[in-house]
């Protein structure tokens, strides 16, 4: 899979772009706040029908437009599918693939699969639980329907019992039996979520290591512990036992939102212990872990978002990711840079097709 083209209008800083790419290597050179990740979000954007960095869509029209329109070519298996996300100012987001419209964002998570690596995925080191469980819960939703779906149910029955106990609060009245009527949904649903995270956090460490291992020559060791009260045997206990105390805080503190994923390295936080060329080194190799479970079950190869990766990594670490794009482990990869003389060095080692696109307050053009 690969996108052949695409179209922004009013996206961000993009007025209007129509850019071809090569089905190999993309290069976006430009200074910061040029636009080079913008172009990255807005494919993110297309796949995962929401930006990677801004919490609202509107944030994403440009200053003075009243609407965004982001138009992508995919090719999948010789087929070309087209795909459209648009946003009028005020008005629900228009989501569409060959001019079809699409009502719900799970009909499409999945189906034009991106792994991006960013400055900010750092985050998923050093802030709480709640980052790291977004990121899987987004690998496993692009997997399995199913998990998107038990995951919307639950998240829908939680935010319903969070109102519900602000509403006892405010009254000064409870009802547990309406409480218990929310229970029945997050205890079995919540069960399912978390034996899925913990199956999958297993097979993911394998990947996580295998990478790791590449890029660094093995020279620590990592780990990854999934957490949750949901593995007890008795969880359903300790759900129930929190209730006087979710009754006071007004919102509910048992549960699989409460879980958390644990990465160390030599047995300490890599949090704490880590390095930033250590920490930048697993982020890249938890993205490529996510490419390579993408790849396993979907059948193809997800598009490769690296938005500035060669930041804190030394000229040893970058020359085994060069090998790994040049030996055709990936498909389709787009690289941020804001120096253009590391650029045309790593491009140099490449034989795929390329191309260079320099990009100026949303501007582009294309190197000969």
């Amino acid at each position: 899979m690969y996108l052949k083209n695409l179209y922004l209008a009013n996206f961000k800083n993009y007025e209007d772009a129509n850019i071809d790419f090569s089905k190999d290597i993309n290069a976006l050179v430009g200074d910061n706040g040029s636009g080079k990740t913008n172009l990255l979000d807005a494919i993110y954007f297309l796949s995962m029908t929401k930006s990677a960095f801004n919490h609202s869509d509107v944030q994403c029209i440009r200053h003075g437009a009243d609407f965004y329109s982001i138009i992508g070519r995919f090719v999948i298996d010789g087929k070309t599918h087209t795909v459209g996300n648009a946003l009028p100012q005020g008005k629900r987001k228009k989501i569409t693939i060959d001019e079809n419209p699409v009502e719900k964002a799970m009909e499409i998570i999945g189906r034009y699969p991106v792994v991006m690596v960013a400055p900010n995925h750092q985050n998923l080191i050093t802030e709480g639980g709640e980052t790291r469980r977004k990121f899987f819960d987004s690998i496993l939703s692009q997997l399995d329907r199913n998990y998107l779906a038990d995951l919307l149910r639950y998240n829908h029955a939680l935010k319903q019992r969070n109102s519900l106990l602000r509403q006892f609060a405010e009254s000064g009245r409870t009802d547990r039996d309406m409480l218990e009527s929310y229970d029945r949904i997050l205890l079995p649903t919540g069960k399912r979520l978390c034996n899925e995270r913990m199956q999958f956090s297993k097979s993911f460490l394998k990947k996580i290591i295998r990478h790791y291992r590449y890029l660094t020559d093995g020279k620590e060791s990592i780990d990854l512990e999934y957490q949750s009260s949901f593995l007890a045997d008795d969880f359903e206990s300790v759900f129930h036992q929190s209730m006087e105390k979710d009754l006071i805080l007004q919102r509910t503190n048992a549960g699989i939102h409460r879980d958390d994923y644990i990465f160390s390295m030599d047995g300490f936080p890599l949090k704490k212990f880590g390095s930033q060329g250590q920490q930048k080194s697993f982020i890249i190799a938890l993205k490529l872990a996510h490419f390579d479970v993408i790849h396993e079950k979907k059948g193809i190869k997800p598009i490769l978002l690296l938005d500035d990766v060669f930041d804190k990594l030394d000229d040893h670490r970058i020359g085994k990711l060069t090998n790994m794009i040049e030996d055709h482990e990936f498909g389709q990869v787009f690289i941020t840079d804001a120096r253009p003389e590391r650029t045309t060095h790593f491009l140099e080692k490449l034989t795929l097709e390329k191309k260079v696109f320099y990009i100026n307050n949303g501007t582009l053009s294309m190197k000969n």
